[in-house]
């Protein structure tokens, strides 16, 4: 059932970039407020289950105080903002790398055969089309997000197109062996979604285009994952999922804003949220991550 419902929403999501490509008027528009009110909801509640998810992990190493969950996640997150501010080109860097990998590790709904290091590296090269798509298409704006990010790596050494067309080549053959190729439907899911970023990364600028690929495909599809989990019956994981999942996403959001009414007065406003949305989901992106993994380990 969960797999014909990702399939579903693959389909969807291809058919919403082809419409929302098609529009002229969205092209040229400035959504950057639009995209920080759907990263602080839809996208901020994809790991807003955190907190259920930290106790699971506690109950494997034995640890009965919940507090320690949520003071070492808070330490981490701040941390990694600590890092950004004092080796912001380090950060980064590793940030693209892990964000990478994470996106073609959660995307990848179908099962692989494949495993091991190989499959890491299949994962990381999928989940490149969301870095080189929006360079490869929009170099310079996406610098322009970049350079506000205190990064001026490809300022200093351009990444010539070819290059970049190469990697965003890998992924799409990264994405069909990861599906086996002989899976037709798998592999029909693969190319919709490689398609539905291409799509969207030509026509829009890249902050819309990467709001519409993280809120709309990712944190999505990890929702539904989360849902099924929690109930085999959709609609009541659905609403079980809502009830657990909106009081840490209000929290999130409350500190987004007090995070961008603080730097306004040190930065414009455009640019003090292009750093909140950014810097704010590297600080929750590493903890999420360093959880998940966690967790599928000692599960193994």
């Amino acid at each position: 059932m969960s797999k014909k419902i990702d399939f579903i929403h693959s389909l969807i999501f291809f058919n919403l970039c082809i419409i929302l490509s098609a529009i002229t008027f969205i092209q040229n528009q400035n959504f950057l407020f639009l995209c920080l009110f759907l990263i602080m909801s839809l996208g901020i509640s994809h790991g807003s289950l955190d907190n259920l998810k930290g106790k699971k992990l506690l109950k494997i190493y034995k640890i009965k105080q919940i507090e320690k969950f949520y003071f070492s996640y808070i330490c981490l997150s701040i941390f990694v903002i600590l890092l950004w501010i004092l080796l912001p080109t380090f950060l980064l860097v590793i940030f693209l790398l892990i964000a990478s990998y994470h996106f073609g590790k959660e995307d990848t709904v179908y099962k692989s055969e494949i495993i091991g290091f190989k499959k890491d590296i299949l994962f990381l090269l999928k989940g490149s089309l969301v870095i080189t798509a929006p360079l490869f298409f929009n170099y310079n704006e996406t610098n322009e997000i970049f350079l506000m990010l205190n990064f001026n790596l490809f300022s200093e050494f351009l990444v010539s197109k070819e290059i970049l067309f190469l990697l965003i080549f890998l992924s799409f053959l990264s994405g069909l062996t990861l599906s086996k190729f002989k899976n037709i439907d798998d592999s029909t899911l693969s190319i919709m979604d490689f398609s539905s970023i291409i799509l969207i990364n030509y026509f829009l600028n890249p902050i819309l285009a990467f709001t519409i690929y993280f809120c709309f495909l990712h944190s999505i599809r990890h929702s539904l994952t989360l849902i099924f989990e929690l109930d085999k019956n959709f609609s009541t994981g659905f609403s079980k999922f809502l009830k657990k999942a909106l009081p840490l996403t209000l929290i999130t959001a409350v500190l987004y804003l007090v995070s961008i009414y603080s730097l306004n007065n040190f930065f414009e406003l455009n640019n003090a949220i292009y750093k909140v949305i950014f810097i704010g989901l590297a600080s929750l992106t590493f903890p999420h991550i360093l959880l998940e993994y966690l967790i599928e380990k000692n599960e193994e």
